[in-house]
């Protein structure tokens, strides 16, 4: 089984860390079936797309304005935890949101993490990724 496929079990923990099964949680949000509620549901299932190679989320849940022309993701990464460390608007209610968290990653044997405030708004009503400032 590849880990694409592992990681998109519906009983299965999801890679985001919610503890929730994928199938509760991000997985109805990259299948389409689901808006992400919130700017952090939002925010988790790009994180789960990263996780599981599904670039076409990415990409789709990307505000236009910003959204690159192309995108590869890196086969030799593995994104494996993700913490949320804080969020402001982005509620079910709100226009817009910003959460910041950090994702860890490894590429063979080495180890990072992504440290990074993102920016969310509705756009055609639902949530969608504006653009990041690293830290």
């Amino acid at each position: 089984m590849n880990l694409e496929s592992a990681n998109r079990d519906p009983d299965a923990r999801c890679p985001c860390l919610s503890g929730f099964p994928f199938g509760e949680c991000c997985g109805p949000v990259l299948d389409g079936t689901r808006p992400a509620p919130t700017a952090e549901a939002l925010m988790r299932s790009r994180f789960t797309a990263f996780v599981v190679g599904d670039r076409e989320h990415v990409l789709r849940s990307w505000h236009p304005r910003t959204r690159p022309t192309d995108l590869s993701l890196d086969e030799k990464m593995r994104w494996y935890r993700l913490d949320v460390e804080s969020t402001r608007g982005g509620s079910p209610f709100d226009t817009d949101g910003e959460v910041t968290f950090t994702a860890s990653y490894r590429v063979g044997s080495d180890k990072g993490t992504l440290h990074e405030r993102s920016r969310f708004t509705r756009y055609r009503g639902e949530w969608v990724y504006v653009d990041g400032v690293i830290a």
